[in-house]
């Protein structure tokens, strides 16, 4: 990962975006916002390396990139058509059948930048995303799973002049410009426009209220159309009957908005709500004022500190996830056989039996809720922190409720609430605890 600026954003994101076609080349590139992968608090556990981030940042490119549709007819072949052939000619396909299919072509626009996402690493896609696998990251990837990610997922079309209006398209073009939607895909013809849905969908959640002050509320989930349109969710990720179409909804995303496609989640932060959010730094000074509280362990009676990555274990805090209590690792667990490796543990405060696990900083910015009061949240008293269950990372109170609160898709039609920073589902009834450091209660 690249050295940090003051912001937490590392040198190589400033100067020239998420990758080798994203950033812009000027001296004060324009940034339009940006998205970051649920799951992986700040970076990938390979690194973020080119193409592959925790988070993409979009700058105005230094020349537009931008496609707007142009005209529409009908072929027998569209594999064979002149637009399809045509690598400098942005197209896309819908078969109706073997014998027929409708190609719609579309020309430069020279007011909008074109991003694209995808599982697929070759060049027309700008972020390279993979399957978020919920839980420590610390281990290998399983490369025998099947990835449920389209290779060409997505397309983002921005608005080079201010307020810089960011849309969601599903399906991106491939290395010859093409997007191809097979016979059993889901399409329709529409007041003379032909539009789809992709095979797993790209699904579009809003929120309404301000997400930096934690008052933002979720609203239903949408699926997105080729051309844009939002729809109420299919039955399944990949039933042929398409929902209702909302007109009075929009695919241009706002600070908060979250972007599923199927394996992936993604959250959007304009580079407003970015300018309001904590940065790295005040994260680093939030924890420090912890640290600066001198912590005590009421058992092995030793000075407890939350580092920024690992600790020793005799100084690294753990917390009862039913209590919230934080104590240091140590042997004291009556009721356990010795020798016997359990996640369950009785708190020596409150004689409560539960798991048992390390307390994590959350340290991802973009996830969090609160405004630049931040790094007064954490008085002596502990007032406003609290901790995923059953993960554990630490974070503020009104970050804590809001995740809780947010559905998350999982598998073809069911919603869990995770932890944004490890994707790990949330556990009992509220999703998070408040954490009690012994010596500070008054």
């Amino acid at each position: 990962m690249g050295q940090l600026d003051g912001d937490g954003r590392s040198k190589e994101d400033v100067t020239s975006g998420s990758g080798p076609s994203v950033g812009s080349p000027t001296s004060d590139p324009v940034k339009y916002g940006e998205l970051v992968v649920l799951g992986y608090n700040g970076f990938l556990p390979q690194g973020d390396k080119g193409r592959r981030r925790s988070k993409f940042p979009f700058f105005r490119r230094e020349k537009p990139t931008g496609i707007k549709r142009s005209r529409h007819y009908v072929v027998d072949t569209p594999q064979h058509s002149k637009a399809v052939l045509d690598a400098q000619v942005h197209s896309i396909s819908y078969t109706l059948s073997r014998n027929q299919a409708v190609v719609v072509e579309y020309v430069p626009d020279e007011d909008t930048d074109m991003f694209q996402i995808g599982r697929s690493s070759e060049m027309p896609i700008d972020f390279v995303v993979m399957d978020t696998v919920p839980g420590d990251k610390s281990g290998s990837v399983d490369k025998t799973m099947q990835s449920t990610i389209s290779r060409f997922a997505c397309r983002i079309l921005v608005d080079r002049k201010p307020p810089h209006a960011t849309r969601l398209f599903a399906a991106g073009f491939d290395s010859s410009r093409n997007i191809f939607l097979g016979e059993k895909a889901t399409k329709w013809e529409e007041n003379g426009v032909i539009d789809g849905l992709t095979t797993n969908g790209v699904l579009l959640l809003h929120v309404k209220g301000n997400f930096v002050d934690g008052g933002a509320k979720p609203l239903p989930w949408r699926e997105v159309s080729v051309n844009g349109g939002l729809y109420t969710m299919r039955e399944s990720r990949s039933a042929p009957q398409k929902g209702k179409k909302m007109d009075m909804e929009s695919c241009i995303l706002e600070d908060g908005s979250m972007i599923d496609l199927c394996g992936v989640t993604l959250l959007w932060r304009s580079a407003e709500g970015l300018e309001k959010s904590p940065s790295r730094r005040e994260l680093e000074t939030l924890l420090d004022l912890v640290n600066a509280g001198r912590p005590q362990c009421p058992v092995g009676l030793n000075t407890l500190v939350v580092g920024r990555k690992t600790n020793s274990l005799d100084r690294e805090p753990y917390i009862y996830l039913k209590c919230g209590h934080v104590q240091g690792l140590h042997e004291w667990n009556p009721g356990q056989k010795k020798g016997t490796e359990s996640k369950e543990r009785t708190c020596p405060i409150c004689m409560t039996i539960g798991p048992f696990v390390a307390l994590t900083m959350a340290f991802e910015s973009a996830c969090y809720c609160d405004t630049g009061a931040l790094t007064h949240a954490f008085a002596p008293q502990a007032v406003g922190m609290f901790a995923f269950v059953p993960c554990g990372h630490m974070v503020t109170a009104k970050t804590a409720n809001y995740w809780a609160n947010i559905p998350i898709p999982h598998g073809t039609k069911g919603y869990l609430a995770e932890c944004p920073f490890c994707a790990t589902p949330l556990e009992g009834s509220t999703g998070f605890v408040r954490l009690i450091f012994q010596d500070w209660i008054s």
